[in-house]
C-alpha cells in the first residue's frame, strides 16, 4: 500500500513539474510574439514618422500640422485590439499615406505646383479627428482612404490650353503663305503609305 502511495506522489510532483516547463515555455513564446508585434508597430511608426519630419523639413507640411499627422498612427490602437490584422491594416493604411503624398510631391515638383499640394496637405490635416477615441476601425478602413484621396493635385496646370493657341496661330500663317503646300503634303504622304 505504501509502494501505491509513494509512485502515486512521484508520478503526480512528474506531471506537475512537466506542466510547469510546458507553460513556462508557452509564457515564453508569448512574451517574444508580444516583443515581435511591438518591435514591428515601433518600426512603422518610426518609419512614418521620419517621413512626415522629412516633409516638414521641405516645408510641405507646416510644423503644426506635423502632430496631427503622428496621430494617424500614433492612436491606431487607442480602440482597436492589439493583434495580426490590424497591424498589417496599419502598415497598409501608413504606406498608402505615405506613397500618395510621395507620388504627388513628385508630380508637382515636375509641375512646379508644390503649393498646391501643401494647400491640399493643409485640408486633408483640417480633416483629421482631434480625439484619440476617434481613430476607429471605421476611420482607418473608410474616412482615410477617402481623405487620402483627395489629396491628388491636378495632373498638368493649365499648360495644354496655351500651346493649342500657339500652334492654331503657325497653322494659320502657314495656310495663309502656302495653300498650295497642304496638297503636296497630302501627296507626299500618300506615296510614303
Amino acid at each position: 500500500m505504501t509502494y501505491i502511495v509513494f509512485v502515486s506522489i512521484v508520478l503526480l510532483i512528474t506531471i506537475l513539474g512537466v506542466y510547469m516547463v510546458i507553460e513556462n515555455n508557452r509564457q515564453k513564446a508569448r512574451d517574444a510574439e508580444k516583443k515581435i508585434f511591438n518591435e514591428r508597430v515601433k518600426d512603422i511608426t518610426s518609419l512614418y514618422k521620419r517621413k512626415i519630419a522629412e516633409y516638414v523639413d521641405c516645408k510641405l507640411i507646416r510644423p503644426k500640422h506635423a502632430p496631427k499627422f503622428n496621430a494617424i498612427v500614433g492612436n491606431f490602437f487607442v480602440v482597436q485590439a492589439h493583434n495580426e490584422e490590424n497591424l498589417a491594416r496599419l502598415e497598409r493604411v501608413s504606406e498608402h499615406l505615405l506613397s500618395q503624398v510621395g507620388s504627388e510631391l513628385n508630380k508637382c515638383r515636375s509641375n512646379d505646383t508644390v503649393d498646391l499640394l501643401t494647400e491640399q496637405l493643409f485640408l486633408f490635416a483640417a480633416e483629421l479627428p482631434s480625439a484619440g477615441i476617434a481613430y476607429n476601425k471605421n476611420f482607418y478602413t473608410e474616412i482615410l482612404p477617402a481623405l487620402i484621396s483627395r489629396i491628388q493635385t491636378p495632373d498638368s496646370f493649365e499648360q495644354i490650353e496655351p500651346e493649342p493657341e500657339a500652334s492654331s496661330e503657325s497653322e494659320q500663317a502657314s495656310h495663309d503663305g502656302n495653300e498650295q503646300a497642304t496638297p503636296q503634303s497630302r501627296q507626299a504622304a500618300d506615296v510614303i503609305n
